[in-house]
Formats: structure tokens, C-alpha cells, sequence
């Protein structure tokens, strides 16, 4: 309880920062330091914020962009954990899939864009595979790292109590993978919506960066900056559920 009631002023304390800015911003807008064709002042981007609501295009974007992310992460999601598996439990498995997983992973996968839309066309494929390079690959090494990294005192213990390779795996191996893995979500989701953000701004006829990319053909930076803050809530609201799946999962962690 005493616990609880010292951090709820550390967690009102958090916000004093982010209010002071957003009141500078307001200042610099409202004496002119700020001009608006620079940046929109905050009373702008959320009138701007409310007009694209009520007229639909906002929550059409948002809908378009969520699926494309769910679907992207589905795809990279099944391919890093798949060869995370493989590559963490079988040492031939590491010897064959880990030296190219890793030569591949040094590439930045936002200059595969135009590879992508040279193999999948300018549709929703460059898209869905750019952020399933995103997605895979830090669910792939964190998967891979928490499997290694299992204690071999537990794994020797259960050998010792009888428990078949099979039931060491289940039992042992994969929840002391777990913490590190989750680990892996959180990263993989930031990824995916940074990936997001550059694929629906090239080739792209919906979706957040769609909405962002034509506001700056009119020089619309409060409509620019209504995109930027609803990624930023998506990532931090994904980013959210990991942590409290997290804390779910992982109440043995708890002290």
C-alpha cells in the first residue's frame, strides 16, 4: 500500500514535463516565434484533429493503417518465432539459419523498399513485407538469446527428475524464454509502426502516412502533426498491452 502511494505522485510528477512543452509550443505559436506553415499550434492541430473525425478521414486511415500493421506483424511474427525456435533448440538448426539470418538482419530494412516493390508491385504486399522484416527479426534474436540463455542447473534438474527432452523444452526451456522474448515484442512493435510510417508514404492511396504525405503537398502541418500523434498513441498503446501482458506473465518476477 505504502508502495503503491509513492508512486502514484511519480507518475503525476511525469506529466509535468509534457505539459510545459505543450504550453511552450502554444506560446511560440500564439506571439509568432513559431509561424504556422512551420508548425501548427496545438489549439490548430486539434481543431484540424477533430474535423478529420467527424468528416471520417481519420478513422478511415486509422482503420486502414491497424491493418495493415496486424497483418504485417501476423506474417513477421510467425516467421521470427519459427526460426527463433529452430535456430534456439536444435544446434543444427542455428548452424544453418542463424549465419543468414544475421547477414541479413545488418541490412536496413527500409532499403529493401524498392526490391519489394520491384518482386510484390506498388500494392499492399511491399507494404505488409516491409513491416514483416521489421517484426521478424527482433522476435527472432530475442527468441533465440532467451532459449540460450536458459539455466543449464534447471535444465540438468529436470533431466535428473525424468522429464523427456520433450516435456525439458515445454516445461523449462520456453518459459525461461519467455522475459526475453516479450522483450523481443516490444521492440518488433515500435518497428513495425516505424516501418508503417515509411511504407504508406510511398505508393500508398489510404492509411496514416497517405493522409500525412498529401497534407504536405498543401503545406498542412496541423493535419501532418494530427498523423504523427495518432502513430505515436498507436505505438504507445501496443507498447502498453506488451508491458501489461508482460506483468501478467511474469508475476513470479514480482517483488
Amino acid at each position: 500500500m505504502a508502495l503503491s502511494l509513492a508512486r502514484k505522485p511519480v507518475l503525476q510528477a511525469r506529466w509535468i514535463s509534457p505539459v510545459a512543452l505543450l504550453l511552450l509550443w502554444q506560446l511560440a505559436s500564439s506571439t509568432g516565434v513559431l509561424p504556422p506553415e512551420k508548425l501548427a499550434s496545438p489549439l490548430t492541430v486539434a481543431q484540424s484533429a477533430g474535423e478529420l473525425i467527424a468528416d471520417g478521414q481519420l478513422v478511415d486511415a486509422f482503420l486502414v493503417s491497424l491493418g495493415r500493421v496486424f497483418f504485417g506483424f501476423l506474417i513477421g511474427g510467425v516467421v521470427g518465432v519459427a526460426f527463433g525456435l529452430v535456430s534456439g533448440l536444435s544446434r543444427w538448426g542455428e548452424t544453418l539459419l542463424d549465419p543468414p539470418v544475421q547477414m541479413l538482419r545488418t541490412l536496413p530494412h527500409l532499403g529493401l523498399i524498392p526490391l519489394f516493390i520491384l518482386w510484390f508491385g506498388i500494392g499492399e504486399e511491399p507494404k505488409l513485407a516491409l513491416v514483416a522484416a521489421g517484426v521478424a527479426f527482433p522476435l527472432y534474436l530475442n527468441l533465440h538469446a532467451g532459449i540460450r540463455q536458459t539455466d543449464p542447473g534447471l535444465v540438468e534438474a529436470a533431466r535428473a527428475l525424468g522429464y523427456s527432452r520433450f516435456e525439458r523444452v515445454v516445461h523449462v526451456v520456453l518459459p525461461s524464454a519467455v522475459p526475453q522474448t516479450l522483450v523481443g515484442l516490444r521492440i518488433a512493435l515500435g518497428t513495425a509502426w516505424l516501418s508503417l510510417i515509411v511504407g504508406e508514404q510511398i505508393n500508398a492511396d489510404s492509411g496514416l502516412g497517405y493522409l500525412i504525405n498529401n497534407a504536405r503537398e498543401f503545406l498542412r502541418t496541423d493535419v501532418v502533426v494530427v498523423g504523427l500523434v495518432v502513430y505515436a498513441l498507436l505505438g504507445l498503446s501496443t507498447d502498453a498491452l506488451v508491458r501489461l501482458l508482460e506483468r501478467r506473465v511474469l508475476r513470479w518476477r514480482a517483488r
